[in-house]
C-alpha cells in the first residue's frame, strides 16, 4: 500500500513540477494581431466578421443537442433485455419515454420550436 501511496506521490508531484515549468517557460502574449483577426486564412475581410446570428437557432441547436443525447441514453436500453425481466425492463424504458415526451410538449408548448414568430 505504501508503495501506491508513493507512486501516486511522484506522479502528482512530477507532473505539477512540468505544469509549472511550461507556464513559467512559455511565451505569453496578450494580444496577437493574428489571433484576434477574425479570420485565419490570411485575407482580410470585406464587412464585419461579428455578424450577429439568430438566437432562435442557437436555442432549437440546444435543444436538439439535449434530446440527441438522451436518445444515446435510450440505446443501452435494448441491450440490457437478456439481464432484466421483462416489466422492469418495459417499465423503465416507458418511463424515459414519458420524461421526453414531457420535455418535448413543454418546448412546443413554450413555443421553442418555433422558427420565426
Amino acid at each position: 500500500m505504501l508503495i501506491l501511496y508513493t507512486i501516486i506521490l511522484t506522479t502528482l508531484a512530477v507532473t505539477s513540477l512540468i505544469m509549472i515549468l511550461s507556464s513559467i517557460l512559455s511565451k505569453k502574449t496578450l494580444i496577437d494581431r493574428e489571433k484576434m483577426s477574425p479570420f485565419e486564412c490570411g485575407f482580410d475581410p470585406k464587412a464585419s466578421a461579428r455578424l450577429p446570428f439568430s438566437l432562435r437557432f442557437f436555442l432549437i441547436a440546444v435543444i436538439f443537442l439535449i434530446f440527441d443525447v438522451e436518445i444515446t441514453l435510450l440505446l443501452p436500453i435494448a441491450s440490457v433485455t437478456p439481464f432484466t425481466s421483462i416489466l422492469s425492463w418495459g417499465l423503465s424504458g416507458l418511463y424515459f419515454l414519458a420524461i421526453l415526451l414531457a420535455g418535448l410538449y413543454y418546448e412546443w408548448y413554450k413555443g421553442a420550436l418555433e422558427w420565426s414568430d
